[in-house]
């Protein structure tokens, strides 16, 4: 239990960021904010960490989601008997399993991965969807959650709108107790990854998931938040030297991708190459997403530009090097 009375339950993940936290709030209702992820050993740590605090499955009342990620949405489809599961409309998509979207999803992937020079053997898409799929259960939303809502009977929680990691990502913030919690927004032992998406509708601009992750970050730092409860790791408080030495590592890495594309125009598969030659063949949709979000970021105050010749987009600068100046 935290400090606060909210008890954080931990339940494991296939995942190479370990295990996730799931929240029970106690007010007017029980709570349950994120569901983990589907396996068996998730499913049993969770029933578990129910019961030391003398709980079962179906004394839930409702659900609270941060984010679509199959190890914040897994158990839900397990839930059948709450009927008020709440979250961002994008996480409907995920849990209703919209086939639309769904083939979308592939398209988008399949013609950037072409465009942005990566090789096929890293472009198993479908097979990567399929995982995701395998660890969430189907279920849907029943309320769509804005900017400033509150949920009954969730206390005194407020909804704050904090997209990058996900799109989808919701934040609660209490300004009477100052407890937050963060999903996978602000984690105190790693910086979330903003992970590439498509667009809702085919045809629209992508999202630009650090850009809107660093719009985030720079939206709370005025916050007084006296406990921050993360989607991984341990609770913390002091999110304002975080975040700030985050956007300047941040700003660091971008300016090595510029000195580098100042050598040469390069595609987002060579960069991604030059910015994690350890990791990216292990990590490839981690590492590319990092990649294409410096890119996005470089873009945006003007320091480079993307040119696209007979389907192949490179990165070119703006101030390139020249005569070996």
């Amino acid at each position: 239990m935290t400090e606060t009375g909210i008890h954080q339950i931990t339940i494991p993940t296939p995942y190479a960021v370990g295990d996730v936290h799931v929240y029970i709030v106690k007010d007017e209702l029980i709570t349950l904010v994120d569901a983990g992820v589907h396996t068996k050993e998730a499913w049993e740590a969770f029933c578990e960490g129910l019961k030391e605090i003398n709980l079962q499955p179906k004394d839930i009342d409702q659900i609270v989601l941060t984010h679509h990620h199959p190890d914040h949405i897994g158990l839900v489809g397990r839930l059948d008997h709450v009927d008020r599961v709440y979250g961002h409309e994008l996480v409907n998509l995920w849990l209703t399993r919209d086939q639309d979207f769904m083939n979308q999803y592939l398209t988008f992937f399949n013609n950037l991965y072409d465009q942005w020079g990566v090789p096929e053997e890293f472009q198993d898409i479908e097979k990567a969807l399929k995982y995701t799929l395998k660890l969430s259960t189907p279920s849907e939303l029943t309320h769509i959650l804005h900017e400033g809502d509150k949920i009954p009977g969730f206390g005194d929680f407020v909804t704050l709108e904090t997209p990058g990691h996900a799109e989808s990502h919701l934040s609660f913030y209490n300004p009477n107790s100052q407890v937050f919690l963060a999903g996978d927004f602000l984690l105190k032992h790693i910086s979330s990854n903003p992970l590439l998406e498509p667009p809702v509708n085919q045809g629209e601009v992508r999202p630009k998931p650090l850009i809107r992750y660093r719009e985030s970050m720079q939206k709370v730092l005025d916050y007084n938040f006296s406990e921050i409860l993360p989607g991984h790791g341990e609770v913390f408080s002091g999110h304002q030297p975080l975040i700030i030495d985050r956007l300047a590592k941040q700003e660091k890495r971008a300016n090595k991708v510029f000195e580098f594309i100042r050598q040469k125009p390069a595609t987002p598969f060579e960069i991604c190459q030059f910015l994690f030659p350890k990791h990216y063949k292990h990590q490839f949709g981690l590492t590319m997403s990092e990649t294409v979000g410096q890119l996005d970021y470089l873009e945006d105050v003007g320091k480079i530009k993307e040119v696209i010749d007979s389907g192949q987009s490179r990165y070119v600068a703006n101030h390139p090097i020249s005569n070996g100046v």
